[in-house]
């Protein structure tokens, strides 16, 4: 190989590189400049979007159902409620040799004979005093007047009184004409209490009369560890609701013999359905309870005298202040460990979420999630502090009054 002019003789030429022909870009996207390609979008962005637009629509659909199934799931929950407030007596029965179904209806049995004597009672009592104070209601205004004149000085005007009455009857006999005209509606109204009421009864009876299978067929669904847990949770349900049952039925028997007591002593008539109604409504309608129990013997009383009106009013006041701080406290220490102010706040919550049928089950409901949280709660011992001072002791008088 002749060298190149200037190379020193004996010298390797160097070879040069072979000329690499250019290549063909593959399409006209690899042409594109280098700086564009990282904006480009990510090909898991629109699996991203689809997938958050499933999960939202899915959301508003699970919404959809839930509203449409209101009236179900809160059927349910009463049945739920139900099966637990029976279930010790039926386990009891069952104890004994009782089949399962058996023993359930007989409890349905007794309890439908308790409620039926309660509201027959009631209604004809109801029926009988009102029927009695329609008739008679011109002179017990003109007593009470001349009582509210006698006793206090006064100088009201029986004829003013009566002059107003015209009015108050033509309004109320207006009133009485529309909501008798709605037929149709109280008609449709009543069939839908007496499905609810059939439904509830049947999921109720199940839910008692297949409770172990109903148990092992939800505890087959989970491992050992959590059939442990779904087990002691209702365990807990059904001690708390029972329990809570329990409370309120002793509540109400004091509450009745006492006003029983009170009223045949002052003469009232009907005094054992009285303090019937009282026991039961003071104790099984939270809150408002109190009040539409007292109102009625109030009423009563008032077509005998006013002065024994007002005698059965101060014992009704009397007998709740000695409930709620004696009698309640120490009953319901041992049943539904709840504070007055937590089950305040049950029944505020429980009226707000499902009406009149939450405020019976928010407080054994929350009792129950109550227990259930303190079984798994770790608690740490608390630093002395004079905010987290505990209060002294009670005086001896006290410490007597509640032993």
């Amino acid at each position: 190989m002749p060298q190149t002019p200037g190379e020193p003789p004996g010298a390797t030429p160097a070879r040069e590189p072979a000329a690499v022909p250019p290549r063909a870009p593959a399409d006209e996207h690899d042409a594109e400049p280098a700086a564009r390609r990282p904006h480009q979008m990510p090909p898991w962005l629109p699996r991203a979007f689809a997938l958050a637009g499933a999960s939202v629509l899915a959301f508003l659909a699970c919404l959809w159902l839930l509203e449409r199934l209101r009236g179900l799931l809160l059927l349910l929950l009463i049945s739920l409620f139900l099966a637990f407030a029976i279930e010790p007596a039926v386990n009891w029965l069952a104890a004994r040799g009782w089949r399962r179904g058996v023993a359930t209806a007989a409890m349905f049995v007794i309890v439908g004979l308790l409620i039926a004597g309660f509201l027959g009672g009631i209604g004809s009592l109801l029926a009988a005093q009102a029927n009695h104070l329609i008739s008679g209601f011109p002179e017990y205004v003109r007593r009470f007047v001349g009582w509210v004149n006698a006793t206090f000085g006064t100088h009201l005007s029986q004829r003013t009184v009566f002059q107003r009455l015209p009015t108050v009857t033509d309004a109320l006999s207006r009133h009485l004409a529309d909501l008798a005209g709605n037929v149709w509606g109280f008609g449709t109204t009543a069939f839908g209490v007496v499905f609810n009421t059939l439904g509830v009864l049947l999921f109720t009876f199940y839910l008692s009369a297949e409770g172990p299978r109903f148990r092992r067929t939800v505890c087959s669904l989970l491992p050992p560890r959590r059939q442990h847990e779904v087990l002691r949770a209702w365990e807990i349900a059904v001690d708390k609701t029972g329990g809570y049952i329990y409370s309120r039925g002793l509540l109400a028997l004091i509450s009745g013999i006492a006003h029983y007591a009170a009223m045949a002593g002052l003469g009232v008539p009907y005094a054992a359905a009285l303090a019937l109604w009282v026991g039961v409504i003071s104790q099984f309608i939270p809150a408002v309870g109190t009040y539409l129990a007292g109102a009625v013997p109030v009423l009563i009383a008032l077509t005998k005298s006013p002065s024994t009106a007002l005698w059965i009013l101060l014992f009704i006041i009397a007998y709740q202040q000695l409930e709620n701080y004696l009698l309640q406290p120490r009953i319901t220490a041992r049943t539904l460990d709840t504070h007055p102010a937590v089950a305040f706040g049950l029944i505020l919550a429980g009226a707000a979420v499902a009406g009149p049928v939450g405020i019976l089950l928010a407080i054994p409901l929350g009792a129950s999630l109550q227990a259930f949280a303190s079984a798994y709660v770790r608690r740490y011992e608390v630093e002395e502090h004079p905010l987290t001072k505990p209060d002294p002791p009670p005086g001896r008088w006290w410490r007597w009054l509640r032993r």
